[in-house]
């Protein structure tokens, strides 16, 4: 996880947070990312509006849009915060690796998060810019988790010559259609172990 450094310089207005400029100060942060919280918890996604955050908040429009320049970044932000960091663990297997990465990533979803992140892809439906900032988001995660594919070619698990996203994919878009179809209960070991073979073994 990125870490931001505090400026020590930094101080208050009553009235208004001051920005310290493209670094953000964890301080006007905290605010900025409360505030977003909380008018998610009051009005749903749907009521989520910067003007409001920043008011809320004490900051100014100006810095919450150089640090988050659009809805869909500031509530993928949001989530972010509330979402336990999933590890992408090198257990020497890729079906470990991969069963750990699911087991890890359900246990998140099974509670308030799980329903916060349903609600952003819901919002991607009729929202430009939030599905813009989740496709950002899914490409990301996707990265990390093709890396691990990465991993077991270079053991010699898989075959050198297939994408490693591709199977990354397979394995998101998995636990995505668990998330959405409410089925985040059921056994995923089995689904694992097919992600996880080779074809040439």
């Amino acid at each position: 996880m990125t870490t931001e450094t505090e400026d020590p310089d930094h101080k208050e207005n009553k009235k208004t947070r001051h920005s310290i400029g493209a670094k953000k100060n964890p301080d006007t942060e905290t605010a900025i990312l409360d505030a977003a919280a909380d008018i998610i918890a009051e009005k749903g996604i749907g009521g989520l509006r910067m003007e409001a955050v920043a008011r809320k908040a004490k900051a100014g429009k100006a810095t919450l849009y150089r640090w988050w320049p659009s809805r869909g970044a500031l509530l993928l932000a949001v989530y972010q915060r509330k979402k336990p960091s999933v590890c992408y663990r090198d257990t020497g297997s890729l079906y470990d690796d991969f069963l750990h990465f699911a087991k890890d990533l359900i246990e998140i979803w099974q509670g308030e998060n799980g329903l916060f992140f349903k609600a952003i892809i819901a919002e991607s439906q009729s929202d430009p810019d939030v599905a813009e900032k989740l496709k950002d988001y899914h490409a990301e995660r996707l990265e990390a988790l093709a890396a691990v594919v990465t991993r077991a070619q270079q053991r010699g698990e898989i075959p050198q010559k297939e994408d490693p996203t591709t199977r990354a994919e397979l394995v998101i878009g998995l636990l995505w259609q668990r998330l959405l179809n409410n089925r985040l209960d059921e056994s995923i070991d089995e689904h694992i172990r097919m992600l996880a073979n080779s074809d040439e073994t």
